[in-house]
């Protein structure tokens, strides 16, 4: 299936903005690919071609039990004809959560790796050893967040033709934000709503990612920590609350993990009298709240 780009922008009608004086638009980056998309369609692209271009017929990569880059890894596997495997951090529970028991439908094989080996996952005899088991693979680093990926999110920002001042986005490791940022214009804002409990040394992580890319910190961008829920793959009443409300208002299913805490930080930095009036304000929603299926 053909990715759908550009991916549509729509108005987000909602009277808490307009007592503010605000527009917000949504990128609905979820809609390129029912399987693989979003963020998780920029960041394989051009892995996927380098895969591919080096003779790898292997992708292997790391995430949790809900990670929606092991998802869209698994997905990309199936259509692009690679074998996959899916490294997850910490014990298997059986039965499968959806997350998982998708990857492992489309074709992704599983394995695990205990909480202090998982931390240890970069090192050469972590990778060592999993090349012992699987053979030849190309590596893709968790959450898909390298220089390629960099490079592939940053062509997002052609894609806003119309005026705006601000963009949220989620930030899990960081590569969506360092792509987005460098390509937009200078005066333009990436915020990012960490979705990791404890991200103190992100930023650290996300300027590297565009040294990588672009040689140094590239962009107007900022973080605000503050819109965890508990850590990664947490969620409070509060913020199935939020979802729900937010599906009814506007008839958007939000990914819990990922795009629900950015919208919550957004409405919330609203209420708060963060912005001025007039203000544009771009939601980058990449991740559905929903797993595909197959």
């Amino acid at each position: 299936m053909a990715p759908r780009l550009p991916s549509p922008v729509s108005e987000l009608v909602d009277d808490r903005l307009a007592r503010a004086g605000l527009r917000v638009v949504l990128k609905r980056d979820d809609l390129i690919h029912p399987e693989i998309p979003g963020n998780k369609w920029r960041k394989l692209k051009y892995n996927v071609s380098a895969a591919r271009d080096q003779g790898f017929r292997t992708l292997l990569t790391f995430g949790g039990a809900y990670s929606n880059h092991i998802r869209a890894t698994a997905a990309a596997g199936y259509y692009g004809d690679f074998d996959t495997i899916g490294v997850i951090r910490g014990e298997e529970h059986l039965p499968l959560n959806p997350s998982l028991a998708y990857a492992e439908a489309r074709g992704m094989r599983l394995t695990y790796l205990d909480r202090t080996t998982y931390r240890a996952k970069t090192t050469e005899p972590v990778i060592s050893d999993l090349h012992q088991e699987f053979g030849d693979f190309y590596l893709l680093p968790e959450g898909g967040s390298n220089k390629k990926a960099v490079v592939g999110c940053a062509e997002l920002a052609a894609e806003l033709t119309e005026p705006f001042d601000a963009l949220f986005c989620a930030v899990g490791t960081g590569g969506t934000l360092a792509g987005i940022a460098a390509g937009l214009a200078e005066d333009q804002m990436v915020i990012g709503v960490p979705v990791l409990k404890g991200a103190a040394s992100l930023e650290d992580e996300i300027v590297q990612l565009q040294r990588s890319a672009y040689g140094g910190r590239a962009g107007n961008w900022r973080l605000e920590s503050d819109y965890h829920f508990g850590g990664y793959a947490k969620r409070t009443a509060e913020l199935d609350a939020f979802i729900e409300e937010f599906e009814e208002r506007h008839g958007v299913l939000l990914d819990w993990v990922y795009e629900a805490k950015m919208m919550y930080a957004l409405f919330d930095l609203v209420r708060d009298g963060a912005f001025a009036t007039g203000t544009t304000i771009v939601a980058l929603i990449s991740g559905s709240g929903t797993v595909p299926e197959v």
